[in-house]
């Protein structure tokens, strides 16, 4: 690998960011606000640039009707979501972001004396709204190279399996199971058992081998893919996510629904964002250009860290990284927090080129490099 000064490692973010901004010089930068000003947060796998700004434009323009309740506007975002997928418009469920979409999930396919699968760590929603509708959870390890163990996975679904939670690319270790190998384990899981695939980061992934799983909805109605407009649409904090099911399982996740929970801004932003497809490109060429120069910098460095797919990186401190989350706040950047099956290994969301330099900086302060290694 090229040898990375600290200073080299700030022009190569530097650079990442202005080739992938000339085409979107257009784009607001308004994402900045007094809370990312006091503190850089690289916490929760945000975009640290936030809505385009058509979802800005769009988000402003719906206060004109923000006394009208959201109705015909979900049907707008249905209808276009299922244009964007080749899908019809009854398969789609639309939820206040993709985590209200798991809570129904886990209302609609799961109660007393069935179970859900997922793995350890990934990210624990179903496992935690399973705990409501009194299903038993169950977790099974990652792999060595920490990806989800489908063989195993599939071998404990059985009649009394309710739900099997896929994470794709998997939070928190950023890492993906390939296309070919999950189409296999959808073969393996019983009919009976509802597979989610929670696809918030794919639009991240880089891996050839991967791919997603909306086109297998009706070669396997047993399936149910996640998507968010959190990640690469930059709206966290707005939310709005959807799922893609069979007509069946969709009218099944609906009836578990509360009315009109989704705001009709984010609704009318989510339309601009679709109708936007160099977004998700642009937005992919900053995030991962930066991605990749950290890992350079780690690599030159001789820290250990998992190939990721995402926006975010998990590295290796060498020792619990409980201590470390103070130390790092601290010195001004809030990172993410412990995980009990990996309790060495330190999650950091990928931020501005200033703010991963940031990071950079305060992990060689806190964690010298052979103390790493």
């Amino acid at each position: 690998m090229p040898r990375l000064s600290r200073r080299s490692f700030a022009t190569s973010l530097s650079c990442a960011a202005l080739a992938a901004l000339a085409p979107a010089r257009a784009r607001s930068s308004q994402s900045s606000d007094a809370k990312t000003k006091a503190l850089i947060d690289l916490s929760s796998n945000e975009n640290p640039y936030g809505p385009s700004r058509s979802a800005l434009e769009a988000m402003s323009a719906a206060q004109s009707v923000a006394s009208r309740y959201p109705d015909a506007a979900e049907d707008r975002v249905r209808e276009a979501i299922a244009q964007h997928h080749a899908a019809k418009p009854e398969q789609v469920v639309i939820g206040a972001g993709s985590s209200e979409v798991l809570r129904l999930c886990d209302a609609a396919f799961l109660g007393p004396g069935r179970t859900v699968i997922a793995a350890e760590p990934t990210f624990e929603a179903v496992l935690h709204y399973a705990k409501v509708t009194r299903a038993e959870g169950l977790t099974l390890p990652l792999t060595p190279d920490f990806r989800h163990d489908l063989r195993a996975m599939a071998k404990a679904s059985d009649a009394r399996t309710g739900l099997v939670y896929v994470c794709n690319p998997n939070n928190p270790t950023g890492t993906i199971v390939r296309l070919d190998a999950l189409t296999a384990f959808l073969e393996q899981v019983p009919k009976t058992a509802v597979v989610v695939v929670d696809e918030a980061y794919h639009h991240f992934v880089e891996d050839k081998n991967y791919g997603s799983v909306t086109g297998l909805v009706e070669r396997f109605p047993n399936l149910v893919v996640a998507r968010t407009f959190s990640k690469i649409y930059g709206m966290a904090g707005m939310r709005l996510g959807y799922a893609i099911a069979s007509e069946k399982n969709a009218e099944a996740m609906r009836a578990q629904a509360s009315w009109s929970t989704v705001n009709i801004a984010v609704l009318e932003a989510g339309l601009a964002c679709l109708k936007d497809p160099e977004l998700p490109r642009q937005q992919r060429a900053l995030i991962n250009g930066s991605r990749h120069a950290l890992c350079r910098a780690l690599e030159k460095d001789g820290r250990r860290y998992i190939p990721s797919e995402t926006n975010f990186l998990m590295i290796d401190v060498g020792a619990d990284v409980e201590p470390l989350i103070p130390a790092f706040a601290a010195k001004g950047i809030k990172v993410g927090r412990r995980f009990a099956a990996m309790p060495q290994w330190l999650r950091v969301t990928i931020g501005k080129p200033e703010e991963t330099e940031a990071f950079y900086r305060a992990l060689g302060e806190l964690v010298p490099a052979k103390a790493a290694a």
